[in-house]
Parts: structure tokens; C-alpha cells; sequence
């Protein structure tokens, strides 16, 4: 197909090109969350790509448009290789961003991703407490350490970007984690409530917070913006409601296959990080050029548009800007791909969610008690 026909084809299909790679390059990671959004049966993924590999798909995705990656994981500090793929993403004009734990970061590692080009670093938090940081990551070196590279990240002359997954066991003492990311010196924290995906979906009983957690949370959240505010302290606070508790699903990702593409360790391509465990197959780098899998592909065209919609997605007015929300999501609580998100109050399936917070109500299970995310534990499914 020309480069004229595959436009065409493009924007009849509704997808112009991919602004956002996300370079999932490793599945291993040397924590345990309980709420990973890795897929269940990583362990099944033995060979990922090779610098060369990565470096043609970096490559391929620059040449039809993108501009904004992440090199993300499971632990992208993983791979020795991440300096010389942060390089050539930037010869090749990428805004990068790193996406860490923290751990396998050190100051040494810090100064050479610098001189690398790497514009932006992400670090995550699981608490404000040590105890609970331990019990949740599964280590319990983590806290101090992503403490320390925080601070080393921010005097580096980086801006200081915090992300901390909210659930049940850690969002009373919300207060508590907005002042330790103060004390920090954060620019910005996405309080991001935990998404119902992979390792999050199986422990779904143990993790959702109550409505009044929530309302509480927000309330705080509120409060510490109109304190930093008379400060004059410039730190950003992004508070991400749970899908659960909302009316309406997001259009995720920006729609199917609209603007987003990642690429996983082994080199399948996906629409979201987290599509792989659809019913359904993705295609590979190793067998198909980028430009082809995401103009020509089954799996990028079959939930474009609106024309695989049901009612009541087909009719509604806000099609057009939820998309039909998350297939992920649909398929998870529907077993149906192609279901309306039961998350949307107008669904025919919204008992579902509602009977999934009267679930997680109920569920008196401690953090420790929760499944965490390990190789062992995603051997069990790779068999399933």
C-alpha cells in the first residue's frame, strides 16, 4: 500500500498516527506489587528484544510520527542497555521519559541517563509509612531507597514527578504521603487510584477503597491544594478517581489504536499496555513492520470508530468521547470484548461494578494477605 492509500486508510479507519510509544522493554522487576498491571502469565515471555531490535523499533515508530516515549517495564533499570536506547531515542528527537521503581538507580546511573539526553523521570511510591511500603512492594529496602534517588533524581536537575498507587490500605493516610512528597521537594504527584488490571484485577476484593475512603481522599487532596496554594509551593496534584467509581468510562488510552502504541519485552504490539490479555492475537515486530501493524492490522482496526459498537454505545451522544470505554476492562468483568465498560451507568452489565465495591467491602483481607506479583505466582497461570 502507498503512503498516500495508508493515510487515507488511516483516517477512514479514524487513526491518524501514533503520538506516544510506550517501550515496555522488560518484564522482570525486582518488586512484588500486588497491583502490577504486568499480565498474569509474564513468566510465559522468555526472549525479549535486543538493543538492535529495540533501536530499529524506536526507528520505525519516530519515522511515522511519534514524539513522546517511556521506557517502562516491569523495571526498565533492568536492562544495561537503557543508556544507549535513551540516546538514540533522543538523536532521533523523542521527548523520553523513565518510568522506575527507583531501584537499580543510583547517582552514578543518574548522571549517565543525563548526558544520554533523558528529559523526565517518574518515580513511583507505594506509602508514607516503611511498613506498609514493605508489605506491599515485598521488599523492605524499597521505601528508603526510592526515598534517596528521589532526592538525588530532583538535585540532579531533574523535575521531581511522583506517582503513588492509591488503594485501600494506604489511601487514609493520604495526608500523610501528600506532606512526604512536600518534604521531597515533588514538582508534581499523580495520586493515580489503583486501575483494575493484571496483578490489580486479581487482587480486586483486597485493593478497591469504599466510597468514603474516596470521598475522603478527595477532600484531602483538595485541602493540601489550597494550603500549597497560600504557600506559593508549586507542586501539581493529579488525584485519578478509580473507573469504579465513576459514572462514565474514560476513553482509554485516547481511543483504540488513536494515538498510543506499546511495544512489549518480546515485541508484541499493542494498543495498551495491558490488551495482551484479550482473546485475541497481536502481532510482532520480529514478524511485521510498525507502519503496517498499525495501519493495516486486525488487532489496531478492530475497535477504531464506532462501527463495532452495541447499543447502548451506538446510539449514545457521548460515544464520540468515551469511545465505548475500556475493552480491557469490558472483557474483564463481562468475559465480552466487545461489551459496553460496565463501568458506565448506562450499561447493561453496570451491576457488576456495583457489586464489585459491595465485594471489596466485605473482604477483610490484610495487605499481607494479598497476591503479589512474582514469577513463581505467574507460573501458575502461564499453565492455565
Amino acid at each position: 500500500m502507498s503512503e498516500i492509500a495508508r493515510s487515507q486508510a488511516g483516517e477512514a479507519s479514524g487513526s491518524g498516527q501514533p503520538l506516544w510509544l510506550l517501550a515496555e522493554l522488560t518484564y522482570r522487576c525486582p518488586l512484588q506489587c500486588a497491583y502490577c498491571s504486568n499480565p498474569l502469565d509474564f513468566a510465559a515471555v522468555k526472549e525479549e528484544l535486543s538493543t538492535e531490535e529495540w533501536i530499529d523499533v524506536l526507528t520505525q515508530a519516530r519515522a511515522m510520527g511519534a514524539v513522546q516515549m517511556g521506557f517502562s517495564g516491569g523495571e526498565p533499570l533492568v536492562r544495561r542497555d537503557l543508556e544507549t536506547l535513551v540516546a538514540e531515542a533522543r538523536r532521533l528527537g523523542f521527548y523520553t521519559n523513565l518510568i522506575t521503581s527507583g531501584l537499580g538507580l543510583d547517582e552514578a546511573r543518574i548522571e549517565a541517563l543525563h548526558a544520554a539526553g533523558l528529559d523526565h523521570i517518574q518515580i513511583s511510591l507505594q506509602a508514607s509509612d516503611p511498613d506498609v511500603a514493605a508489605a506491599v512492594a515485598g521488599s523492605p529496602k524499597a521505601h528508603a531507597k526510592k526515598l534517596a534517588m528521589a532526592r538525588s533524581v530532583k538535585a540532579a536537575g531533574y523535575p521531581m514527578v511522583l506517582n503513588v498507587v492509591l488503594h485501600r490500605h494506604n489511601i487514609d493516610r493520604l495526608d500523610e504521603i501528600i506532606a512526604l512528597c512536600d518534604e521531597l521537594g515533588a514538582d508534581a504527584v499523580e495520586l493515580a487510584n489503583c486501575q483494575m488490571y493484571g496483578w490489580a484485577h486479581l487482587n480486586r476484593e483486597g485493593l478497591l477503597p469504599s466510597r468514603e475512603q474516596l470521598e475522603t481522599a478527595e477532600a484531602t487532596t483538595a485541602r493540601w491544594r489550597e494550603r500549597l496554594a497560600e504557600r506559593g509551593r508549586d507542586m501539581r496534584l493529579l488525584f485519578v478517581v478509580p473507573d469504579y467509581y465513576a459514572e462514565r468510562p474514560k476513553a482509554c488510552m485516547g481511543g483504540w489504536g488513536a494515538i498510543f502504541m506499546t511495544v512489549a519485552p518480546d515485541g508484541a504490539v499493542l494498543p495498551c499496555h495491558s490488551a495482551r490479555m484479550l482473546p485475541m492475537s497481536f502481532p510482532n515486530v520480529r514478524d511485521r513492520g510498525l507502519r503496517e501493524i498499525w495501519y493495516d492490522s486486525d488487532a489496531f482496526n478492530r475497535y477504531r470508530g464506532d462501527g463495532w459498537m452495541r447499543e447502548p454505545c451506538r446510539s449514545c451522544d457521548e460515544r464520540h468521547q468515551d469511545v465505548g470505554g475500556c475493552r480491557c476492562q469490558a472483557y474483564l468483568l463481562t468475559g465480552d470484548a466487545t461489551a459496553t465498560d460496565p463501568v458506565c451507568s448506562l450499561s447493561p452489565d453496570h451491576h457488576l461494578v456495583e457489586a464489585a465495591r459491595r465485594e471489596a467491602e466485605a473482604d477483610q483481607r490484610r495487605v499481607e494477605q494479598l497476591t503479589q506479583r512474582s514469577v513463581r505466582a505467574s507460573r501458575v497461570f502461564c499453565r492455565q
